[in-house]
């Protein structure tokens, strides 16, 4: 199995020099994230988003590397208590590729 790629954190705690005690927070929430799936990892963003209050959605775009719309739909998810979000599932039903059989007609197929 493929080692994960942890995201390094581009916030300017992070950036300058010196210790800070928000660079080990920051590289252990990305550590998490490396670890959760995708809408685990909009919710989580778009919640230590929300902690942050203004400018939240910012800063979570600069510590996880997320895109700012991906947190703000964890946001709408969340406000919306996950309704229309099945558990135990990814992704809701009917998303995905199409099965083979739609794609190619029966005439071309051998």
């Amino acid at each position: 199995m493929p080692e994960e790629t942890i995201h390094v954190c581009c916030c300017p705690i992070c950036q300058g020099s010196g210790d800070h005690p928000d660079k080990l927070v920051h590289r252990q929430m990305n550590l998490l994230l490396s670890r959760l799936d995708e809408q685990q990892r909009r919710w989580y963003a778009a919640l230590e988003s929300i902690k942050n209050g203004y400018g939240g959605d910012t800063l979570l775009c600069q510590i996880t590397g997320m895109n700012m719309e991906t947190i703000r739909r964890g946001r709408r998810e969340l406000d919306e208590n996950l309704a229309g979000r099945p558990p135990g599932r990814v992704r809701v039903a009917g998303g995905g590729r199409p099965p083979l059989e739609k794609k190619i007609p029966p005439s071309k197929r051998n």
